[in-house]
């Protein structure tokens, strides 16, 4: 993946975890801690599973000031602007793909199986944004029916990537499919309000 395109998602991703910090009277401190480990997370999780040392953020230390840099501007610019829910919603989903396929290719780069791909793939994806949530003392967003199919789009394009990768080796680009997949899975079910069903004992 260009280092750019790491750069926008990891700035979408923690742009998400200045919002989450918004009626909680949390101080700038606690925006940026909230702002990292969203950006990162999920990234460094998966990379103490696979032994990768150093992890990407301390490998690659600019990954970090984006994160810091792109939540203390958020900070400040939405003290005065609401940002639009929807634009963030697109930008959000944009990175959800992109850190994905990331996890998924650097698993199979590491000679992981396809499952395991597969699985280190939707953490690199979403365990930033579970973190997040835990430390905000919330629900992860994740598990909850409105947000419309987060996780299971980062599976199918996930598993959509690696079956590429492994079976149809002709096949040009697969990491760009699978973002692709991820993207208009989710903006797909966003916009039709798509969920999994969801438990509901009778005891």
């Amino acid at each position: 993946m260009p280092p750019w395109l790491e750069h926008f998602a990891v700035a979408v991703c923690a742009i998400s975890g200045v919002l989450a910090a918004a009626g909680r009277g949390v101080d700038l401190f606690g925006v940026l801690v909230l702002a990292l480990v969203t950006a990162v997370g999920g990234g460094t999780i998966r990379d103490v599973c696979l032994g990768a040392e150093p992890v990407f953020w301390i490998q690659n230390p600019s990954v970090t000031v984006t994160a810091l840099l792109t939540a203390l501007a958020t900070f400040v610019v939405a003290r005065f602007w609401r940002m639009p829910l929807r634009a963030l919603l697109v930008a959000d989903a944009v990175g959800l793909a992109m850190f994905t396929i990331v996890g998924a290719e650097k698993s199979l780069q590491y000679q992981e199986s396809g499952i395991i791909a597969v699985i280190l793939g939707v953490i690199t994806g979403v365990a930033g944004g579970i973190i997040r949530d835990v430390l905000c003392r919330e629900l992860p967003l994740v598990f909850r029916q409105e947000t419309f199919l987060y996780a299971t789009a980062a599976t199918i394009g996930s598993v959509a990537y690696v079956l590429l990768y492994r079976f149809a080796p002709s096949v040009p680009m697969p990491g760009l499919i699978g973002m692709i997949v991820i993207l208009l899975l989710r903006l797909a079910a966003i916009v039709w309000k798509w969920r999994l069903p969801v438990f509901d004992s009778r005891t």
